[in-house]
């Protein structure tokens, strides 16, 4: 009979999302290996790590029916979880910065380490917090070796490293506080490769020692602002100034953690799918993301855009005269005209959705820039062009339905599309947003967190009773917090946390006990501590709030997202 998965270590990440804790690395990649060859109703992602497997659903129904399923499964190691196939060979020059300290450490002096790097056969368990960089685990724990006190400001592409017992290759600069043992030129992440990760989990690696390598240079990920020249026949937009910052987004890259890649995509995705639906697109057609107004761009052809999310006073501009331009409804923008946004009066910000969408190249799936692991296409710079996709000239007009007034009467649409151009709405942002009511905080409801019992009982009993201030230093990879009322959370367990998945509304604790809310660009594994996890349908309100909003957390069940009994 299975021994199953008890239910005590499979603990909610949020109402979508499942954290399943292993008793080992092997245990974890037959789960894994399970959970990816037989996907579950409704899984749309799956992250192995050191200790937990993180299945993400795409709602908390299929998450619940899951959590029975996962319950059953068998974690019992098989005889061989790695993939099939000869190890993938990495040449590594052995004068890392650290390799003198390895050999310290270790006992086993420089040559030693050398010896025990190459003489063992090396598995990909699990991705890490850049795509392509994955957590090789050996046969032995000859070289289980702490991280360096001070973490590095940069470690050059291609240094290979150690960390506990893990090896790895860094495949881009960064920083890290890994102990570097040598370099390779292998490329760990290349998207012109039909698969960009070198190493998945399951992959094995050996490596091999050599005198010099032929340092091919790593070239950065494929990372432009999209623009492209446009035919002369094609309709397009033109930007004449970002603003602070401008991005162009859709609904992200879903299932791609393993490889390290989170799914990005635009920080509110209600506002984007209402500035799509205003034009007849698509909800995952590429729109812009802008950042507290600056935007202005200019017509090539006939379009007819949306603007949607924080409201921002907008004007259009032409030879014969200026208009202003509505939010939430659609209007035209003829061959010339130019659109320029100024400072939203509530909200962080305003999307801009173009009926066709914005055309530019695919990365992985997806049009979306993602910040922090660089992908995708790059903040829009002033001068770059931007091509409208699916639309032809020479169409006939339509009429606009519920047009707004002083927004012309008549747009042209896309002959081969049958979506419709929508009526006007009302904003999807929360009226304690729009319209601040004196000191009243923003609400925003949140789970226990996977890791709520690392705090202490009166921190915990802290997280909903509370409020928190947003700070300037918020971006799209997470929302930082200070205390408005009371104190930082503090830890009841002062040890370390392996890395571990984590999903987009996790409010991770450091050690400041400041926490810090995730959002669309945050990493797929996180080392501190999780207390709570937003839930995903008031993440486009979290990613609304400006410095200095106060927000208060409601607790509430992820099954019924009902408050729970202590609220």
């Amino acid at each position: 009979m299975s021994p199953g998965i008890p239910q005590a270590g499979i603990r909610w990440a949020g109402p979508r999302a499942l954290l399943i804790e292993l008793a080992s690395l092997d245990s974890v990649l037959a789960v894994h290996a399970h959970l990816v060859q037989h996907p579950l109703k409704g899984q749309v992602d799956v992250l192995a790590a050191a200790q937990t497997v993180l299945a993400v659903f795409d709602s908390r129904t299929s998450a619940r029916i899951a959590r029975t399923s996962i319950a059953a499964l068998d974690p019992t190691p098989s005889e061989d979880t790695r993939m099939s196939g000869d190890p993938v060979r990495i040449e590594v020059v052995y004068d890392g910065d650290d390799l003198t300290d390895v050999g310290n450490l270790t006992g086993l002096g420089t040559d030693g380490v050398i010896e025990a790097h190459t003489g063992q056969l090396w598995t990909a368990a699990f991705g890490g917090f850049a795509p392509g960089f994955a957590y090789l685990v050996g046969e032995n724990e000859s070289l289980n070796v702490p991280r360096r006190d001070t973490p590095r400001t940069a470690v050059p592409a291609g240094s290979v490293a150690l960390a506990g017992n893990f090896s790895a290759v860094y495949p881009r600069r960064s920083p890290g506080g890994w102990q570097l043992i040598g370099r390779t030129a292998a490329r760990m992440w290349d998207l012109d490769r039909d698969q960009p990760a070198l190493l998945r989990p399951g992959t094995t690696v050996q490596y091999v020692a050599v005198r010099e390598i032929i340092d091919v240079a790593h070239t950065a990920e494929k990372n432009d602002d999209g623009a492209r020249p446009a035919a002369a026949s094609s309709p397009s937009l033109e930007v004449l100034s970002p603003g602070p910052q401008s991005l162009i987004q859709d609904l992200g890259r879903p299932g791609l953690s393993d490889l390290g890649v989170s799914v990005s995509g635009a920080a509110d995705v209600s506002s984007t799918r209402q500035a799509n639906r205003l034009v007849g697109n698509e909800p995952g057609d590429a729109v812009i993301e802008t950042v507290l107004g600056g935007l202005s761009v200019k017509a090539h052809g006939e379009l007819t855009l949306a603007l949607a999310g924080a409201p921002a006073p907008a004007e259009i501009r032409s030879d014969t005269g200026d208009r202003p331009a509505p939010m939430y409804a659609p209007f035209a923008l003829h061959d010339g005209e130019s659109l320029h946004l100024d400072v939203p009066d509530a909200g962080l910000r305003t999307y801009l959705a173009v009926r066709g969408g914005i055309d530019v190249p695919p990365v992985l799936g997806s049009r979306a820039t993602d910040l922090m692991s660089g992908i995708g296409p790059a903040p829009l710079t002033q001068g770059a062009v931007l091509p409208i996709g699916g639309v032809k000239h020479n169409l006939p007009h339509v009429e606009l339905a519920g047009h707004a007034a002083n927004a012309p009467a008549f747009v042209a649409c896309p002959a081969n599309s049958r979506r419709v151009v929508g009526n006007p709405e009302p904003s999807t942002l929360p009226g304690e947003l729009v319209e601040p009511n004196g000191n009243k905080p923003v609400q925003l409801r949140i789970t226990a967190g996977p890791r709520q019992d690392w705090f202490t009982p009166e921190s915990q009993a802290a997280l909903p009773a509370q409020d928190w201030s947003v700070t300037a230093e918020s971006n799209r990879i997470g929302v930082r917090l200070a205390v408005t009322d009371g104190q930082p959370f503090e830890r009841a367990r002062t040890d370390e946390l392996p890395s571990e998945g984590v999903v987009a509304g996790s409010l991770q604790v450091p050690p400041s006990g400041l926490p810090v809310l995730f959002l669309a660009d945050h990493p797929v594994t996180g080392g501190y501590p999780v207390i709570g996890v937003v839930v995903p349908e008031d993440l486009p309100i979290a990613a609304q709030l400006p410095p200095g909003t106060t927000i208060r957390f409601v607790e509430v069940s992820p099954e019924t997202l009902q408050p729970t009994a202590a609220q």
